[in-house]
């Protein structure tokens, strides 16, 4: 079993932190938070009051990051949330509608506003609500997957 890299010192998650948090803005035009060092990016989006989760590139993305929130809601632990394909997440009911999402931030970069149902480890369903999910884009323009947040959800 794996246990929860530190976050804080690790030099993926440090850079995986600052390439989330520009590319909402450089997509959005807006900060996903405000007034943060650089050197405490990551440390802030993992203790945020709020739900954020990423995943990789690949015809089946894994999921390579949830924050503190994410990790509760979907019942987790840190080393199974990072080995479960991204379209797990929801009820294979709902993975049409989760998969033609990704295709619409796929071409435009982001879309706000998403809703959908999702499913927690335990069975426990939850809509979430108000959601923006973007493309995680380097200064390249290179894609490194996708990133989703939000602060609204509700069990079913």
């Amino acid at each position: 079993m794996t246990r929860r890299p530190d976050i804080q010192s690790n030099p993926f998650y440090i850079a995986h932190g600052d390439l989330v948090f520009q590319s909402f803005a450089r997509l959005t035009g807006k900060p996903l938070l405000t007034s943060v060092p650089d050197k405490e990016i990551i440390s802030v989006i993992d203790q945020a009051p709020f739900a954020l989760v990423s995943h990789g590139t690949g015809d089946d993305p894994i999921f390579n990051y949830g924050n503190q929130v994410a990790l509760t809601l979907f019942e987790m632990e840190w080393e199974d949330f990072t080995a479960l394909p991204s379209r797990k997440s929801a009820e294979p009911l709902h993975r049409d509608e989760r998969e033609r999402l990704l295709q619409e931030v796929a071409t435009k970069g982001y879309i706000k506003n998403y809703s959908g149902v999702r499913i927690s480890s335990s069975g426990k369903r939850f809509l979430i609500e108000n959601a923006i999910v973007w493309n995680l884009i380097d200064l390249d323009g290179d894609i490194h997957g996708q990133a989703a947040m939000f602060h609204d959800w509700q069990f079913l």
